[in-house]
């Protein structure tokens, strides 16, 4: 499936301000036809999160948005990780992101390793300065990184680009909205894939990503 996509937003089921249904129908007026709401989870609430979500899916169609429910895997143990992904695709997770490591939060050194690594997880959001192995990684395995239009999350958005586009990972350009102005319209988007070095034809290749084949669908 094309069409204007994002892949990791919160809502109130973590630290977002919205409810679920809200932040689809604002994303649904901003042209939105994929959202992935991916609250921040750990070990002890990974299963209830996303019971909750599917319960919005209906809600969410009649919108014209395609939910997917998924996750944010945050500040867990790296050697949890693997695990942690297997038990959300298990719980029924249609997308695992991992909060990868941000220059701005003490997220533990190996993050990105773990998730690069694992077979469940399909976005590293945010990686900081990740290193080309890490990418390659990424790349093997078909896990998209993230650049991102979240203040101090992307300050390394044009290292991310340029690491990605060396290994053949695929890139994808999310908001990680938490709040109704961090939702970004089609100018924004792409001027945030500009801004982190992609060229024209680049951004095009990455804000038409066919949702279905990157997700396996």
């Amino acid at each position: 499936m094309n069409g204007m996509y994002d892949l990791h937003t919160h809502t109130i089921l973590s630290d977002g301000e919205m409810l679920p249904i809200e932040l689809i129908r604002r994303m649904a007026v901003a042209g939105y036809t994929t959202v992935a709401i991916t609250d921040h989870v750990d070990t002890s609430n990974a299963e209830s999160v996303l019971s909750a979500l599917v319960k919005v899916r209906e809600s969410a169609q009649l919108f014209g948005v395609r939910l997917l429910c998924g996750v944010e895997i945050t500040h867990v143990p790296p050697v949890q990780i693997a695990t942690l992904a297997r038990s959300a695709k298990s719980a029924g997770a249609d997308i695992v992101v991992v909060h990868g490591e941000t220059p701005v939060e003490p997220v533990a050194e190996g993050t990105n390793r773990a998730a690069c690594t694992c077979k469940y997880v399909n976005v590293l959001a945010h990686p900081g300065l990740i290193t080309l192995k890490d990418a390659e990684g990424a790349a093997k395995n078909g896990i998209a990184l993230e650049i991102t239009s979240r203040g101090g999350h992307n300050r390394t958005n044009g290292h991310v680009a340029h690491i990605a586009k060396e290994a053949g990972c695929q890139l994808v350009v999310d908001s990680d909205t938490h709040a109704p102005q961090d939702i970004m319209d089609k100018h924004a988007k792409n001027l945030v894939a500009r801004g982190a070095g992609l060229s024209e034809k680049e951004c095009k290749q990455v804000l038409s990503l066919n949702i279905d084949q990157f997700l396996d669908f």
